[in-house]
């Protein structure tokens, strides 16, 4: 059991590095941004080779994978989504899978459809009360709730921050004041999405590499912001460890159903909390 705890809350760390960014720009610009599985996917492609050029050095591979998606990202809401603020959700929704579909074969073209394999880059395992487990998983954790403290700490101090979350309670609001929140929406966006190829960056290791790897994770993601919250940081950041931990003691007992048992806590959120789009 203490196993199945500490699996939980590996994939609620994943969970919470894609959704923050799939709760801000949903919560703020009203956009179902499917192009966040491109960014995450991209993000770890984009590992795998430059830890083979720089032989082996995860941590600088990681960090320049994750920065290596921010240009795509600015490309897409420069010249995407930009253009859909205030439009309907369905044609972000249609825009932005059409992105993913053209990036997915574009992934393809590049790296093939062969699965990529993945070391632990750690390689070190700790054990209590007798059982084992590998330290990386410990870090993403920490990680993950660095993290959380960190976007508190830019959503409370500073004048941006600020700005982003007086739009998500009052966008017209803040617009009427002289701000130009289309320029803020455009950070968070690159953020987001940046958070998201950083979520691929440190699953990678222990899950599989393949070109349609985004699209699984991403429909989870969207179950956490709809739990959580849309725009809500800490209802995303409990909403995400909570559905991580409930997948990870529902495949103890039902592995096929770990996911599935997620949507339905989503659909009960939903009956009693709808969603106002």
């Amino acid at each position: 059991m203490l196993y199945t705890i500490f699996y939980g809350f590996t994939i609620g760390a994943i969970l919470y590095f894609i959704s923050i960014g799939l709760s801000l720009t949903f919560g703020t610009m009203r956009v179902i941004n499917f192009a966040h599985t491109l960014t995450y996917t991209i993000g770890v492609y984009a590992l795998v080779s430059l830890i083979a050029l720089l032989k082996g050095y995860f941590v600088i591979g990681a960090i320049l994978a994750v920065l290596a998606v921010i240009p795509i990202a600015y490309v897409i809401e420069r010249f995407i989504i930009k253009r859909l603020y205030g439009e309907s959700v369905d044609y972000t929704f249609i825009a932005t899978f059409a992105v993913t579909l053209i990036g997915i074969d574009a992934i393809k073209w590049i790296w093939g459809v062969n699965p990529y394999p993945l070391s632990d880059p750690v390689g070190i395992y700790l054990t209590v009360s007798g059982f084992t487990f590998p330290l990386y998983r410990v870090i993403i954790v920490v990680i993950a709730i660095a993290l959380f403290l960190g976007l508190e700490m830019l959503f409370k101090k500073t004048i941006a921050g600020k700005i982003v979350v007086a739009a998500l309670e009052d966008e017209e609001g803040v617009r009427c004041l002289g701000v130009n929140v289309d320029k803020y929406f455009s950070l968070v966006f690159i953020i987001g999405s940046a958070l998201a190829a950083m979520g691929g960056v440190l699953y990678a290791p222990i899950s599989s590499i393949h070109p349609y790897m985004g699209l699984s994770i991403l429909l989870l993601a969207f179950a956490v912001v709809i739990v959580g919250g849309m725009g809500s940081l800490k209802g995303t950041f409990i909403s995400a460890f909570s559905l991580g931990m409930i997948m990870a003691i529902t495949a103890r007992y039902w592995s096929q159903g770990a996911e599935t048992m997620v949507f339905i806590v989503m659909a009960i959120v939903l009956i009693f909390r709808p969603i106002d789009i």
